[in-house]
């Protein structure tokens, strides 16, 4: 598993790199995954992730994080079913100014925001959704377990 990390925002943030290669492993090894997968993630503004909420998802506002999933469309059948080679799971974009506008509205530090987040997308690109209330128990329970194993705080 290996994630490629993109981040505009300078030194401060380079430590998320491994942060993020630290959580997916978790979440990986609690779900049981096994495919080699590589995921990649942006640090982006407000006006890149509002562009592609609008563009993409018919929203026109700021976001925290957005994700698109390379194989929400293909056919399970037809994937490569070796884990050793390197599949590409999808990207997760990460506003970091709405995150720092979240953390501070709901009194989390900008770490742990920042990690939520990353899970968010994470468990969306493997398929984990939250627009039914059941589905939303299940999303949110495994969001708070991996942030638990990977040993962020809570607030």
């Amino acid at each position: 598993m290996e994630v490629s990390f993109d981040n505009p925002f300078g030194a401060a943030y380079e430590h998320l790199a491994k942060r993020y290669s630290a959580i997916a492993k978790a979440a990986f090894d609690l779900l049981g995954v096994k495919t080699n997968y590589e995921i990649d993630v942006s640090l982006v503004d407000d006006e890149t992730i509002h562009r592609i909420n609008r563009d993409y998802r018919k929203v026109d506002k700021v976001t925290d994080v957005i994700s698109f999933a390379f194989n929400d469309d293909k056919n399970p059948n037809d994937q490569i079913n070796d884990p050793a080679v390197e599949r590409i799971l999808g990207e997760i974009l990460i506003c970091l100014p709405q995150a720092k506008r979240q953390a501070n509205e709901i009194g989390n530090g900008l770490e742990r925001e920042l990690s939520f987040l990353f899970v968010h997308g994470l468990l969306h690109l493997l398929g984990y959704d939250h627009m039914k209330k059941e589905d939303e128990d299940v999303m949110f329970s495994l969001q708070e377990r991996i942030l638990e194993r990977t040993g962020t705080e809570n607030g």
